[in-house]
């Protein structure tokens, strides 16, 4: 089966921030993410969960996205923007795709 590069980015971001985030990046042309709450984890201030919390406000969200690279660059310069100045992570990895007609900017 024969594999195409494309890169995979991550952020961890507070939940209050998700639209503005998923509104940014729908504007540079991605064809798709993936939202998925985050439940817990650690950093450097120590371990963190969600229990507890009456509502999903106080947590965060994971957003996933696989594109061809410059639509991952645009992405990330549209994440960088928001995370900076707030609690979240982003990383970018390399990755292969079986179908990068997916993963391709979205039509007009």
């Amino acid at each position: 089966m024969q594999t195409h590069p494309a890169k995979r980015i991550e952020i961890v971001i507070e939940r209050p921030l998700l639209r503005r985030l998923t509104a940014a990046l729908d504007s540079t042309g991605l064809p798709g993410y993936t939202v998925l709450p985050v439940w817990g984890g650690s950093g450097r201030s120590g371990p963190w969960t969600r229990e507890g919390q009456v509502s999903a406000a106080g947590g965060m969200a994971c957003v996933t996205i696989i594109a061809e690279a410059e639509l991952a660059e645009r992405a990330l310069e549209q994440a960088f923007a928001l995370v900076e100045r707030h609690i979240g992570i982003v990383s970018m990895t390399d990755c292969e795709v079986v179908r990068p007609d997916r993963f391709a900017a979205r039509d007009g």
